[in-house]
């Protein structure tokens, strides 16, 4: 079961967030040549890399936690059965949609770019109407009292 699970994150993870973390920046927001001038990275970009390097371990960290404890994929038509407190969830209640632009925000720090910033802050925006106008009302209907007694002990977002 969990080398299927682990598949069917891996397919996900290709092309929802490699979409928005690479195929998007690369082709549409910063541009080839933009990519191709920063690259190799050199040592003063160290610290942006850390933030995308950060950023996708977060992700990475949630989606084994929904394939692990879940029994799911980060994919909304293939969710975890059950509720994903642990890790990370312990912390914070959407650390995935934390992680992704940390990475957006690491990637354009190092490459300069302010497109990539702008992302960056749509994509955050994005995702915080998608918990709280849809998946926020989902999960406390699948779960009930499990999921408000978890909002109840963890932040939404950490610190808000």
């Amino acid at each position: 079961m969990i080398v299927r699970l682990a598949f069917r994150t891996l397919l996900f993870t290709i092309l929802v967030p490699g979409s928005v973390l690479f195929w998007g920046p690369y082709y549409l927001v910063a541009g080839r040549a933009r990519f191709a001038a920063h690259w190799p990275p050199g040592l003063a970009d160290t610290p942006a890399l850390a933030l995308v390097a950060a950023g996708t371990l977060i992700y990475l960290a949630c989606a084994w936690r929904f394939a692990t404890e879940g029994h799911g994929t980060p994919a909304p038509w293939d969710a975890p059965r059950r509720l994903v407190t642990g890790g990370l969830y312990g912390w914070v209640r959407n650390p995935m949609y934390v992680g992704i632009p940390i990475a957006l925000i690491g990637e354009a720090w190092w490459l300069g770019s302010p497109n990539m910033a702008l992302l960056a802050v749509i994509v955050a925006v994005a995702f915080h109407l998608r918990v709280v106008l849809y998946e926020e009302p989902v999960l406390r209907r699948l779960f009930g009292s499990d999921f408000d007694a978890y909002c109840a002990r963890v932040r939404r977002w950490g610190v808000v």
